[in-house]
């Protein structure tokens, strides 16, 4: 919309030179021709440099002049003067009000978005600051670091000697004790080192005892006597510090994986689209599984399982756990973004996330019913071992 000009007199003055002017149109013949002969032209006698209009009885064109006229003492050329100066008003009154209302409309308008803009100028530059990491703020930008990993860097020597080309892809974590040792071995080895970082979480303080595997000095050893995999996770675990990591494997020690191919395991979740996933559990082989991990022949993955008789039936129509978008916590698989959710969902007095599973579905960064599946192709044996310090309460027990 253009701006409407400032009010002037000079403005009002040359309205009425228009107005005036427009009546000199209506006294001239070619205005009747335009319109018809019953159309009365009005003669207008002009008084110095104004004009007033004054009907005729008769169709007689009225020959304009320049001299002065006295007219004033003709009641009827009074009034016709009267009649166009309160037109002329009207007009006048009517052009300055709305030049006075567009003004302010306009100038609001210029208001609003001049504040529209200052606001989206301050959220931008409040972004800057609050949208950094707390407590960088005061720092320049190109020196900041926001995320980290858990690579080991040497104490001498030219750090390119010893850095990965290719950085670990994955992360591994086990909650492990050393009675567990052998078993741990061989799952640990199913891991290549090139695409998986090891980090163990020592419940029962025996770290030691584990440097005669040759891939124990690469691992990452963190040790907290009686504590589960999930206390381990929330303090050594922070989505910051594994944000390099693309999915991260967070299992207990118990596992046989025989029959389990990590890269394998991950091509299928990757193409499929799983944000949580877990392999499936052999049945017959396997001492405690659910029904929906259970390991289904000829299958790749499922999502959901059926249950069409007693109470807690499952079917087509199911959304929730344990029907649909449910894993068991003994071997749970993350990506990076739903890890980053997981994390924040984890207790700090949480133990064994009994409850956790049946809400993890809200971290599945989208439908759980599709995000969320058991992987059948590669499978693993849940063992079913007494761990996680049952054997130093024991030993606590019987010296007691």
């Amino acid at each position: 919309m253009l701006a409407p000009l400032p009010f002037h007199p000079f403005r009002i003055q040359s309205f009425l030179a228009f107005s005036l002017d427009f009546l000199l149109l209506l006294s001239t013949e070619k205005f009747s021709l335009l319109f018809g002969s019953k159309i009365h032209p009005f003669p207008i006698f002009v008084v110095g440099r104004h004009c007033m209009p004054v009907l005729l009885e008769d169709s007689r064109a009225v020959t304009m002049t320049t001299h002065f006229v006295p007219m004033l003492s003709d009641s009827k050329t009074r009034s016709c003067l009267y009649t166009l100066f309160i037109v002329a008003s009207l007009f006048c009154g009517a052009y300055f009000i709305n030049s006075t209302v567009i003004a302010k409309e306009y100038k609001d308008r210029l208001i609003r978005l001049g504040a529209s803009e200052t606001m989206r100028n301050k959220d931008s530059m409040r972004c800057k600051d609050d949208c950094r990491p707390s407590g960088s703020e005061h720092l320049p930008k190109g020196i900041v670091v926001e995320t980290s990993n858990l690579e080991m860097q040497p104490l001498w020597g030219p750090i390119k000697n010893y850095k990965n080309t290719t950085p670990a892809m994955n992360l591994l974590a086990l909650a492990v004790g050393i009675k567990q040792k052998e078993i741990v071995n061989r799952l640990v080895q199913k891991f290549p080192s090139k695409d998986f970082v090891v980090m163990l979480f020592h419940y029962d303080g025996v770290v030691d005892d584990w440097k005669n595997f040759t891939w124990s000095e690469r691992a990452i050893h963190v040790s907290a006597v009686n504590q589960t995999k999930w206390w381990f996770a929330k303090r050594f675990l922070h989505p910051d510090i594994v944000a390099e990591y693309g999915y991260i494997f967070l299992w207990d020690e118990d596992l046989g994986v025989e029959n389990f191919d990590p890269n394998r395991y991950l091509s299928i979740v990757q193409g499929d689209g799983l944000e949580i996933s877990q392999p499936a559990l052999d049945p017959v082989k396997s001492a405690v599984h659910q029904p929906i991990t259970a390991r289904r022949k000829r299958s790749k993955l499922h999502r959901r399982m059926y249950k069409f008789k007693g109470s807690g039936r499952c079917d087509e129509n199911s959304t929730a756990p344990p029907c649909v978008g449910w894993v068991e916590m003994m071997a749970p698989v993350f990506s990076r973004i739903a890890w980053r959710c997981v994390w924040h969902m984890i207790q700090n007095d949480l133990i064994h996330a009994w409850g956790l599973d049946m809400l993890l579905g809200y971290c599945a960064q989208g439908d759980r019913t599709q995000k969320v599946g058991v992987v059948d192709a590669e499978y693993i044996v849940h063992l079913g071992l007494p761990t996680l310090g049952a054997g130093l309460k024991n030993q606590a027990s019987a010296q007691s």
